[in-house]
């Protein structure tokens, strides 16, 4: 007979000592456990080392420890009294009972030329965090800021209880007060069509000015600002000692040029740069090298793909057609100051085998078809993946808590434009799916066209890297990818 290992259960806040024999079935397990806990076996979730542990498992490769701690997630007792109600089914749902249930989301009313604003609003949507912020703003909106702000909140909440298209009037309204511009007629008399960029930068001006963090500080600082640390250096004179400074951005801007084709190329073009300003060390104009690199990376990035210029010919904001290819994971490690470089690291290094487990696990469930098991166990897992880079990150106290301490990031929301100058043409909105556990490529997306939501898949938004008049990319969001 095989030596027992005493282990912990732990269920709804207790803890019960008991032997497992690891030669045993796991049903002997169970109903062990059923003794000290009262949960029936066939209700009872018990949660190993390895995952969930299923009727099939061979007790003797878990790896029972001395001491260890097993989770049992079940009621204990007699079933719950149902409801006197008859049952309803999904089935029986009318489209917007059954939507809700799907948490499929709602889309926004056209209300004149909007779409600029309606993609916008989506993609901010797809934030959580910023959600729990608002839920919990009191502002008393008497600034312009702070009526945005609270039309916002009121706006996402009603977009939460439907999935009907909301009508943003409100919001349109706090908008057009705060900023007159979107006020602007064309010459029919109605409303203009406005630049994406410049709607998203209105907003999130507006909620860093009103919008508080948990812990006090803008909530905008902390999610979305980049720390830029710049060194000029004059090419005309390496005597002149170089100066640095540190400016705080909510973006980071993507050049294009005719030589630009990938996303991490056009960001450098924009850090990288040669300006003319007056040397005190020479006393007059002279060149000098501005190299600019990353000192804080925030939890949320906004890449703005500078694809207008001011044409004076036709008095319009024209379009660059090139196409740039832009990842679905992007890394910046080597746009970080050398500082901040050695530190993020490591860090780096375990967040790419991590990322990289992920997507094996997924390619594996998705071989054999599992749906059910695999997403509960994926769940556990990332959380015990995310608490264990979480405590390589602490390690080091200069690190920020509330940065991106990995330095990789995965694109969540996305900004597109048809046509061929900015303020003309169609924008739409598309987010990434929260609950996609599918592999790296294959996840499903939201496209938001206004008042019409649909579903596609990650190829389709790769493939708006421009080219042509069609929907191109204009605005990235990417979020921390642990």
């Amino acid at each position: 007979m095989s030596a027992t290992i005493p282990v912990v259960i732990k269920h709804a806040g207790r803890s019960f000592p008991i032997d497992v024999n690891p030669s045993a079935s796991p049903s002997v397990f169970k109903d062990s456990i059923y003794q000290v806990t009262g949960v029936p076996t066939d209700r009872m979730k018990v949660m190993t080392k390895g995952g969930l542990l299923k009727d099939t498992s061979d007790m003797s490769k878990i790896g029972f420890k001395e001491g260890q701690v097993i989770t049992v997630i079940g009621t204990a007792g007699p079933l719950p009294t149902g409801p006197s109600a008859q049952p309803v089914f999904v089935e029986d749902l009318d489209a917007n009972q059954a939507a809700l249930v799907s948490g499929e989301p709602a889309g926004l009313v056209n209300l004149g030329q909007t779409c600029y604003l309606n993609s916008s609003l989506q993609v901010l949507r797809n934030m959580p965090q910023l959600r729990t912020a608002l839920t919990a703003y009191q502002g008393s909106g008497s600034s312009l800021e702070g009526g945005l702000t609270t039309s916002l909140k009121n706006l996402f909440v009603g977009m939460s209880q439907t999935t009907e298209p909301v009508a943003p009037f409100f919001l349109l309204n706090s908008l057009r007060t705060l900023a007159p511009q979107f006020s602007e007629q064309d010459r029919s008399g109605g409303f203009a069509q406005q630049d994406a960029d410049e709607a998203w930068t209105a907003l999130l001006s507006a909620l860093r000015a009103s919008l508080p963090a948990s812990d006090g500080g803008s909530f905008v600082d902390r999610q979305l600002s980049v720390r830029l640390q710049k060194t000029l250096r004059c090419a005309e004179n390496e005597e002149e000692p170089p100066s640095t400074t540190v400016e705080q951005v909510l973006k980071l801007e993507c050049n294009i040029s005719i030589s630009t084709n990938f996303l991490i190329s056009g960001i450098l073009d924009n850090l990288d740069q040669q300006i003319e300003k007056n040397s005190p060390s020479l006393g007059r104009s002279a060149t000098y090298t501005q190299k600019t690199r990353i000192s804080r990376l925030p939890q949320y990035l906004v890449v703005h793909m500078v694809r207008f210029y001011w044409r004076r010919d036709i008095q319009k904001k024209a379009k660059i057609m090139r196409k740039v290819k832009f990842p679905l994971q992007l890394d910046l490690l080597d746009l970080l100051t050398d500082d901040l470089r050695q530190k993020v690291q490591p860090i780096n290094t375990a967040a790419r085998q991590i990322l990289k487990d992920r997507d094996d696990r997924a390619k594996i469930a998705k071989r054999d078809r599992k749906v059910g098991d695999f997403q509960a166990e994926e769940i556990k897992l990332r959380n015990e993946e995310a608490t264990a880079l979480r405590q390589l990150s602490v390690k080091d106290e200069s690190l920020e808590a509330d940065s991106n301490a990995s330095g990789i990031y995965e694109l969540c929301g996305m900004i597109t434009h048809k046509g061929a100058s900015a303020d003309s043409g169609h924008y739409i909105g598309w987010t990434r799916k929260e609950d996609s556990f599918a592999p790296s490529g294959e996840e499903e997306w939201y496209k938001f066209d206004d008042d019409k939501v649909s579903t596609i898949t990650a190829e389709k938004i790769l493939s708006m890297d421009g080219g042509g008049e069609d929907s191109v990319a204009y605005i990235l969001l990417y979020r921390s990818a642990i």
